[in-house]
């Protein structure tokens, strides 16, 4: 009996060396994944640079397209010194921050009025606010363009060929998405908060912008950069709507100034495309911790 106790006893040990193999094999696939996905990403940046850092002649060359002869800025120097350029990075800049201030402003009021308000109505409403940012803008972008027209012929306002216009097309764009994800941070937080509030006297307003916005800034943060990335992102909007190249925003102006008929200047091309992908970038390296916390918590909350 003593046997067959230490028998079973062994049987039930675990197998600490199995676990340690399984752990080292998950991590070898975890790496091996990771790396593919690195590669598949960063690749096109890549060629990106390196075809930014050749002559037109160079690339026109049948040789290896990822290895540079003769680098030489002399792309990005003629992109830069081109007035056409700055007016679309400026355009880009002034609408991308114009559409961020006024998303911000309706989709934090109406998050705050949907999560934390209830009124009769309030659930389907929100779940209505999500289900407007899942219609395509190639859906939306054909009644605008006939409201723009109605506009026109009964007001004798001039809405198309401008590039504040995008600051009034864009929030179709970002408010619901904004707003949905504020209606989940602001469901996270505790309701003891506005209930301690309301009784110390505070109004609804108060509540919002004493407590409610401090501790909802990963949110925010999270809804803003959302906001600024389709905002200096969107193509199809400006394309539609905006004819003169001191209209245009910078995804349309690279194209349309670039390209002249069958000729593309691919230097500037791939130098205009990194340019104008900067902004968001360095903004994502410096608040990614604070996106990442607000979409996880406005995607599962609420």
């Amino acid at each position: 009996m003593a046997n067959t106790a230490v028998a079973t006893g062994a049987s039930t040990r675990p197998n600490y060396g199995s676990m340690s193999r399984d752990r080292t094999w998950a991590l070898r696939w975890s790496y091996f994944f990771l790396v593919l996905f690195a590669i598949f990403f960063l690749m096109p940046p890549i060629y990106m640079l390196i075809t930014s850092l050749k002559t037109s002649a160079e690339i026109s060359a049948a040789k290896n397209p990822w290895f540079i002869s003769n680098p030489t800025l002399q792309n990005y120097i003629d992109l830069l010194s081109q007035n056409q350029f700055l007016v679309f990075f400026r355009n880009s800049a002034i609408v991308s921050i114009c559409v961020v201030i006024l998303t911000m402003l309706i989709s934090v009021i109406a998050a705050f009025a949907l999560a934390r308000m209830k009124f009769w109505g309030s659930a389907t409403l929100a779940t209505g606010v999500f289900l407007t940012y899942l219609i395509p803008e190639t859906l939306l972008f054909i009644p605008l363009f006939k409201m723009f027209a109605w506009v026109n012929e009964t007001f004798g306002i001039q809405l198309m060929n401008h590039w504040w216009t995008m600051i009034i097309l864009y929030p179709t764009l970002t408010v619901p998405f904004a707003t949905w994800i504020m209606i989940g941070y602001f469901a996270s937080i505790p309701k003891e908060l506005d209930e301690a509030a309301l009784i110390d006297g505070a109004t609804w307003m108060q509540t919002l912008t004493k407590i409610f916005i401090p501790v909802a800034l990963p949110g925010i943060i999270a809804a803003t950069i959302f906001t600024f990335t389709v905002a200096w992102a969107q193509f199809l909007y400006p394309l539609a709507f905006t004819t003169s190249t001191s209209e245009l925003v910078l995804p349309v102006g690279i194209i349309t100034t670039l390209i002249k008929g069958d000729v593309f200047n691919w230097g500037q091309i791939m130098t205009g495309a990194l340019l104008g992908a900067a902004p968001p970038l360095i903004i994502y390296a410096f608040l990614m911790d604070y996106y990442i916390a607000g979409l996880t918590a406005g995607a599962t909350k609420g």
